[in-house]
């Protein structure tokens, strides 16, 4: 668990330069926050994907944890960038308040969800359930503002 904290953090302080580097020195916005929440929404669709298939799960478990984590602390990090980007100066604590209230709740939802989901439909069904919200939060991407 610590390595998987200090590995989380290690990644979002760098998340930037390789958002930078990804994007030949462009910075981050809409575009880059919807390849990003694509991309997580493949990961947890693989795991289950693979899981079905009988490929080792304790492999797939944690190689798959672990590109997960990686690609959620670059999102993670890029939406923190993004709403202190896209506020106007005297609204920034506001939005920001904003959005760790909307992180805080949707955390406590999604832990709740998947525990149902996990007693309902197994490791797999749960996986699913995940990747449908990702499937939303990707669709939901396609509303920000391009620039």
């Amino acid at each position: 668990l610590a390595f998987w904290i200090i590995g989380y953090g290690f990644v979002q302080a760098f998340s930037p330069r390789l958002i930078k580097q990804f994007h030949r020195g462009r910075g981050a916005d809409a575009t880059t926050a919807l390849q990003m929440v694509s991309l997580l929404t493949l990961v947890p669709a693989g795991i289950a994907l693979f899981l079905y298939f009988d490929f080792n799960p304790q492999i797939v478990i944690i190689a798959g944890l672990t590109v997960f984590a990686f690609v959620f602390a670059i999102n993670s990090s890029l939406h923190s960038y993004l709403i202190v980007s896209w506020s106007d100066n005297d609204k920034i604590a506001m939005n920001v308040g904003f959005y760790y209230m909307a992180n805080a709740a949707g955390r406590l939802a999604g832990t709740l969800l998947s525990g149902w989901s996990y007693q309902k439909y197994d490791l797999t069904g749960c996986l699913l359930v995940s990747s449908l919200f990702l499937i939303i939060a990707t669709m939901a991407t396609f509303k920000l503002k391009r620039v």
